[in-house]
């Protein structure tokens, strides 16, 4: 289930690379459309179940609601924005490996909170991050760059927003559902999106044909809905580190799915930096001693 729910949230971003860059499709349409579409879907499945008296009831109290917003903005809604800007600025295999920088980031935070030494399992990890984000984004060369700039700065932000959207919410998911939290998380920072920019739902200049309005419900049942279920129900089986360590395929399937379909350039060193940045997550999810890490991971896409 871990391995199908990575792949497809890999093959995900592909697509909205080729939405992007084929069909002239705007990130922040997509976003919107993606978030408040499988919010809908999400909220509407735990309404068919025991959960459905959740869905009302996490507006209560307002400790809930303040938490839960909160979370929409500045985690679900942010990692989303910035994910699919760094796609749009660079490509999905490059975007969705700065990404998975996101546990490094964590420890290093658990790391200044705790005001702990880092075991050398830690060291390790940040030190492969490091060096892995460099042989990705120069090909082992000080004088380029292998994407631009600001695809860069749209990575680490995804980044960022993704070690905040794992770690905050680790209260609201101990009292509700993951369906109800995600659900709403997605409806508000949709809506949300839409009313901050009323230009969202211009659909002026993008190219619309079969192809593409395939590829956009691609994008909300293939790329959001069914693999957060699966991803959700292996947790039945297995420990979270173990499901962590399984969704590392996730940016092994963007980067083949990007090379084989859309062509994108990906040198060998570029590989090895792809592979250092996986090992990082491998030797993360493996440290049983973690758990503050491993247990507060929530399906990221």
């Amino acid at each position: 289930m871990v391995l199908v729910a990575a792949s497809l949230w890999g093959l995900s971003g592909t697509v909205a690379q080729f939405l992007f860059t084929r069909e002239d499709f705007r990130p922040d349409w997509l976003v919107a459309v993606r978030m408040t579409s499988s919010g809908i879907l999400l909220l509407g499945l735990s309404a068919a179940t025991s959960e459905r008296k959740q869905i009302g009831g996490i507006w209560k109290e307002w400790q809930d609601r303040l938490h839960l917003i909160i979370f929409s903005v500045f985690g679900m809604l942010s990692v989303q924005y910035t994910y699919f800007m760094a796609i749009r600025t660079g490509n999905a295999a490059t975007a969705t490996l700065l990404q998975y920088l996101a546990p490094t980031m964590i420890v290093l935070y658990l790391i200044i909170r705790f005001r702990r030494l880092p075991r050398y399992q830690e060291i390790g990890a940040v030190v492969l991050s490091m060096l892995g984000t460099f042989l990705l984004i120069t090909d082992g060369s000080l004088s380029k760059l292998t994407i631009s700039f600001i695809s860069i700065q749209w990575g680490i932000a995804s980044a960022i927003t993704l070690a905040f959207y794992t770690t905050y919410p680790v209260k609201l998911l101990k009292k509700w559902s993951s369906a109800v939290v995600i659900g709403w998380a997605m409806i508000i920072g949709g809506v949300g999106l839409s009313l901050c920019d009323p230009l969202v739902w211009k659909m002026h200049g993008q190219h619309w044909c079969a192809l593409s309005g395939l590829f956009v419900g691609f994008v909300v049942l293939f790329g959001t809905l069914i693999p957060f279920y699966l991803y959700l129900d292996s947790l039945h089986s297995i420990m979270p580190s173990e499901a962590c360590l399984l969704a590392s395929v996730e940016p092994l399937s963007a980067a083949v799915a990007a090379i084989l379909w859309l062509h994108v350039s990906f040198g060998i060193v570029q590989a090895i930096g792809a592979f250092c940045i996986i090992c990082t997550v491998v030797i993360l999810a493996l440290d049983s001693s973690n758990r503050q890490l491993s247990t507060a991971a929530v399906p990221d896409k």
